[in-house]
């Protein structure tokens, strides 16, 4: 079996890989096709300080993870059902299917995102768990049905908001991040979503995507330029909540979507003086996964302006390389 796999800060293509064999509830699919994440990109770049942090957090388990080794990654995944465990009740083989990245085993429950030994999206095949499981509605393609996992990321941080439709909001930064929560206020009915952003390019998708806004931050701040109830912080670099708390009007809702992994400087005098209420969010639900995918497969979110490339295993390394650049993809999504 083939797979990319991170080596030594490297995405490389291994050939001679053993086919993973289903256990009881899990199933062996062929991937269809899985989004680069930038959180993959991020990995591959900085996965000695990620494990480190990880480290210092208590009350989360440690990412046990040898960098020395190959490391498995892909978890914006379809795939096409092949084969079932021992007495494992599955969909039938043929049916295309998505699920949130989580293996569960006689050993314990594995997170599909990292892992020296869980197969992840990046591969020809891979392992999935049975009562996970959602089969694709209406015909969706496979390259749409892989969006799943990143649009139920921005329907969390929308959630978390108890945005009302009235209320305005301000996403700042249109990576792929942004752009989902954009999405996911659209499909709220909020009637004003202002986006920021420093590239024109993501301003424009931003705009395809259901923003009635779009600002330049070069120009002008965008607090002078509106006055939102709820702004979403999607850009994950130090200095940015910072400067929206200075920023931003009192009484303001502000969610940090944005993951940063650099130590970060807040003034909490900022915060204190306006009254802002802070919420951080990560990941999803497996209620919002599922709500993200009927949205899609329904046509109340139209998922493909965001697919800007699509790579075979080969070409994985390239679009690691090729989505640094802010102007040139949104989501590079693997055919193996």
């Amino acid at each position: 079996m083939r797979a990319a796999v991170l080596s030594d800060g490297r995405m490389i293509v291994r050939d001679d890989l053993p086919e993973p064999v289903p256990g009881p509830g899990q199933v062996l699919v062929e991937v269809k096709a899985c989004g680069i994440c930038g959180s993959d990109l991020h990995f591959a770049t900085h996965g000695a300080d990620m494990l480190a942090a990880s480290a210092d957090l208590e009350g989360m388990p440690d990412m046990d993870i040898d960098l020395a080794g190959d490391v498995y990654m892909g978890h914006e995944f379809s795939a096409e059902i092949l084969d079932a465990g021992p007495g494992t009740e599955a969909p039938a083989a043929g049916t295309l299917v998505t699920s949130v990245p989580v293996l569960i085993s006689p050993g314990g429950i594995d997170a599909i995102v990292y892992s020296n030994t869980t197969v992840g999206g990046y591969a020809e095949k891979m392992l999935l768990s049975a009562p996970l499981l959602l089969p694709v509605p209406n015909g969706l393609s496979a390259a749409h049905a892989a969006l799943t996992e990143p649009m139920a990321v921005g329907l969390h941080a929308v959630n978390a908001s108890r945005i009302e439709p009235g209320e305005a909001a301000l996403v700042v930064g249109c990576g792929p991040v942004g752009i989902a929560i954009i999405a996911a206020l659209n499909l709220r009915g909020v009637k004003t979503i202002v986006a920021s952003d420093f590239s024109p390019t993501r301003r424009a998708l931003a705009t395809t995507m259901g923003a009635h806004l779009t600002l330049d931050p070069a120009a002008d701040s965008p607090f002078h330029q509106c006055q939102p109830a709820v702004v979403f912080e999607a850009v994950g670099a130090p200095g940015v909540i910072d400067d929206i708390l200075r920023r931003a009007p009192a009484g303001i809702r502000l969610v940090v979507a944005g993951v940063c992994m650099q130590p970060d400087t807040v003034h909490p005098f900022y915060a204190v003086t306006k009254q802002i209420n802070i919420q951080f969010v990560f990941g999803y639900d497996p209620t919002e996964f599922a709500n993200s995918l009927r949205a899609i497969a329904e046509g109340e979110i139209d998922v493909a302006p965001m697919i800007t490339g699509t790579v075979d295993l080969d070409g994985v390394g390239t679009a690691f390389d090729e989505l640094s650049s802010p102007d040139r993809h949104c989501k590079i999504l693997v055919t193996p």
